[in-house]
């Protein structure tokens, strides 16, 4: 399952990212915001990371206009390696390299076009583990610094 957050400024991204995820046969749980109307990015963020963080999730997929403040407010939850994507290279290395499990995107940056490939790349690339692995390790021994 995948869990949906977005903004106001996302909004119209998440609701065609639905739509392809319908058409990919991928469950999703949408966690707002359900309007154009101007919303704190924070208060989706917080949902999503809880979601996957908690295993309620296998990822997430969090819009706001530029990608920045949803990934740094999921970023503050224990488990969660959110990546900030703007290319199709940049989304298979998040997964591939760091096992990313929440991918945060700009809609004032990026191209639906250019979302839709990265969303699909995002969800069907495999984690390398190997020498990746005890990196992806030492992101989770930060804690506390």
């Amino acid at each position: 399952m995948i869990a949906l957050g977005a903004d106001h400024a996302g909004y119209e991204y998440k609701e065609k990212i639905k739509e392809l995820l319908k058409s990919m046969g991928i469950d999703f749980k949408d966690f707002g915001t359900n309007s154009s109307e101007s919303t704190d990015y924070p208060d989706y963020a917080i949902k999503v990371a809880q979601s996957v963080g908690t295993g309620k999730a296998e990822y997430g997929i969090l819009i706001c206009g530029t990608g920045i403040g949803m990934s740094i407010v999921a970023n503050k939850f224990k488990g969660i390696r959110a990546s900030n994507v703007e290319s199709v290279d940049g989304a298979r290395f998040a997964r591939a390299h760091n096992n990313a499990n929440i991918l945060a995107i700009g809609s004032r940056l990026t191209k639906w076009e250019t979302v839709e490939e990265i969303v699909k790349v995002f969800l069907t690339t495999n984690f390398e583990g190997g020498r990746h692995e005890r990196r992806v390790q030492k992101i989770h021994s930060l804690t506390n610094l």
